[in-house]
């Protein structure tokens, strides 16, 4: 297997399921994926299947998760209550937005899985659209039901703001005000003008950002005042590995009509900056997990190497076929086992204690069958002994022992594993 350091970092995109000739597909949208690519990552798609969320952990390593659109998010995830609007509200709303108000709780279950186990192992999460509400119900906040009737249609005419026009899906922008000195900012400095921080973003969503989680900062207004970015400023440093954010809106469809040219150019940086995260975030993943090369030895050496295999292995064949005492001519061979265990201090106590045990034929092949039969004649005296016990007795006898075996293993477990670290302490 290559070296983990020769891997492309991994992002993962989970798919959105549709129908297409009475079946259905997974899809994800070209330009995230052309984007990841362009920046050096490689997309790995988790699909939206039944039990996938039990299986993440199959998906590692992970280096970065990219969410981004879907159908709403299911209403009883982040609120007790599914809101104050009646029920031909609510079936106008499933009539406005179908494809959007059937609920996909398979997915729910998959991309709140990977938002937290990015949070909880610092792993680089950008949200798009329907990641950015995902990322924010991870951590406690909420969602408005429908933007129009719980937002919209409350302020006055001017603050008013569209999110979605099915006549103009891509062509449709709206007023942002960028918050100055964030992540936003930096990106879209050179498309402002002086002291205005406005720029046009489109907008695809019925849905947003109704209480921010308390982790989180905004990037991003509407003139509505819907939030439509926000960060952890906390976990932001691409260059150290960085990265939680959501943006309500699509960077990487804002695009002229040719589809090459981005409105501004400070589009793709989300992209950009995630992807550095993600790299820097595998150097330090693989950093923690190397394991260290194989010693390459010498011709001198490697002949050394070959004769100690070889004389414990004629040391391990004669005790296993109980015949310590013949096979002199191999005498010679034997010493070489003989004198290393002798010499021998990079060793651990136990490693040595074993490996004299394998090889005790080495010098008195004689007592190590001795002391065997010593440890025979004990288990025969133990056998007698416990044929004079009644059952009771036997019983409290095993549980002893079981209670001292399991103490003895985790006490066993703790001083190997801090010889481990020990010997990778001093590689």
């Amino acid at each position: 297997m290559e070296n983990l350091s020769q891997i492309l970092p991994r992002v993962l995109v989970v798919s959105r399921r549709t129908v297409r000739k009475n079946k259905f597909v997974d899809f994800v949208g070209e330009y995230h994926l052309d984007l990841i690519v362009r920046y050096g990552c490689v997309p790995v798609i988790v699909p939206r299947v039944t039990g996938v969320h039990m299986l993440l952990d199959s998906f590692k390593p992970i280096h970065g998760v990219l969410l981004c659109e879907g159908e709403d998010i299911d209403p009883s995830l982040y609120e007790s209550e599914i809101s104050s609007l009646s029920p031909e509200e609510l079936q106008e709303i499933r009539d406005t937005h179908a494809s959007d108000t059937a609920i996909d709780k398979e997915k729910d279950s998959i991309e709140l899985g990977l938002a937290k186990l990015c949070l909880e192992q610092n792993i680089p999460y950008l949200g798009i659209c329907r990641g950015s509400q995902i990322l924010n119900v991870a951590c406690g906040g909420t969602l408005y039901l429908d933007l129009e009737k719980e937002l919209t249609n409350k302020l006055p005419e001017e603050r008013r703001t569209k999110h979605i026009d099915y006549d103009n899906y891509d062509g449709h922008r709206h007023v942002v005000r960028i918050v100055e000195k964030s992540p936003l900012h930096s990106w879209f400095k050179d498309s402002l003008d002086g002291e205005n921080m406005e720029i046009l973003v489109n907008s695809y969503h019925h849905q947003g950002v109704k209480r921010l989680a308390q982790r989180f900062v905004p990037m991003a207004f509407a003139s509505d005042g819907l939030m439509e970015g926000f960060y952890d400023p906390d976990a932001y440093n691409p260059e150290e590995g960085k990265f939680i954010m959501g943006l309500q809106f699509h960077p990487e469809r804002m695009r002229s009509d040719d589809l090459d040219e981005f409105d501004y150019p400070g589009c793709p940086a989300a992209y950009q900056e995630f992807a550095k995260a993600v790299i820097a975030y595998q150097k330090k993943l693989n950093s923690t997990m190397s394991v260290p090369k194989t010693l390459e030895l010498d011709r001198e050496m490697e002949n050394k190497r070959k004769i100690l295999v070889r004389s414990f292995s004629l040391a391990r064949n004669m005790y296993a076929k109980g015949e310590p005492g013949k096979n002199p001519s191999k005498g010679s061979e034997l010493e070489v086992g003989a004198e290393f265990l002798e010499s021998n201090t990079a060793l651990s106590a136990e490693q040595e204690t074993r490996l004299k045990e394998m090889g005790a034929t080495v010098r008195n092949g004689g007592s190590y069958m001795k002391k065997m039969k010593v440890d025979e004649e004990k288990q025969r005296m133990a056998r007698n002994m416990m044929n004079k016990m009644n059952t009771e007795q036997l019983s409290e006898l095993m549980a002893f022992y079981h209670l001292m075996g399991n103490i003895c293993g985790e006490v066993l477990e703790r001083k190997l594993h801090g010889n481990v670290n020990e010997c990778f302490k001093d590689l």
